[in-house]
């Protein structure tokens, strides 16, 4: 059974049936990250009624999106082989709806998942590969995130290690990474503040992570 039954016969809507309910897909967003549990979900989603995400969680299983394990003594949600079969569309998903990503409401938060796949959707391969590699911490409002590019690979991980730039933004990092704003004056009007490093290494992380607005 689906929550939803759209009455037609194709694989989009088929797509929908699955994943096309509130909140499915920023649970999927949030487990492209990495395995969560239960709390960890709720607190990555602070608007979602329990009850709600409960009842997506289910759905999601019974798709096969989704798996509950145990691990550690505790429960995990991960995403099956089939579920991460997503991440190029939520990627596509998320490109498009940067292009209509205005100013954030004063209500509106950046989560550190949010913020990875974010990164990941702006993160530019090929370009990197011709870069040298280089770890970036960045801190947004509360979210704190050590970045490392190496070539073509990204890893995005929350906590602290070495790198050679560090700096801290809030939403208008979206200017920085659709080109409104060019690295220098992004420090300048103070969208972007150098906790350390040489501000330079800015111009090549913009040049990493670039969405098109």
């Amino acid at each position: 059974m689906v929550a939803r039954d759209y009455g037609q016969y194709d694989g989009i809507t088929r797509g929908l049936e699955l994943v096309g309910e509130r909140w499915a897909l920023l649970i999927v967003r949030d487990l492209l990250v990495g395995p969560r549990r239960y709390g960890e979900l709720a607190a990555g989603l602070p608007r979602i009624p329990s009850n709600i995400l409960a009842a997506r969680l289910k759905e999601l299983q019974a798709a096969d999106v989704i798996r509950r394990l145990p691990r550690s003594r505790v429960v995990v949600y991960e995403l099956t082989p089939y579920g991460r079969e997503l991440e190029p569309v939520v990627l596509a998903l998320g490109a498009w709806g940067f292009k209509a990503l205005g100013d954030p409401r004063d209500e509106q938060i950046i989560t550190p998942d949010a913020m990875t796949m974010s990164l990941r959707t702006a993160f530019r391969p090929s370009v990197a590969a011709d870069l040298p590699a280089t770890a970036y911490a960045t801190r947004v409002d509360s979210t704190e995130l050590l970045i490392r590019v190496d070539g073509p690979v990204l890893d995005v991980t929350r906590g602290e290690g070495p790198v050679d730039f560090a700096f801290a933004t809030d939403a208008g990092i979206r200017r920085l990474i659709s080109g409104e704003l060019a690295p220098d004056r992004a420090i300048a009007c103070g969208v972007v503040q150098v906790l350390h490093g040489p501000g330079e290494l800015l111009h090549r992380f913009a040049t990493t992570f670039h969405l098109a607005a």
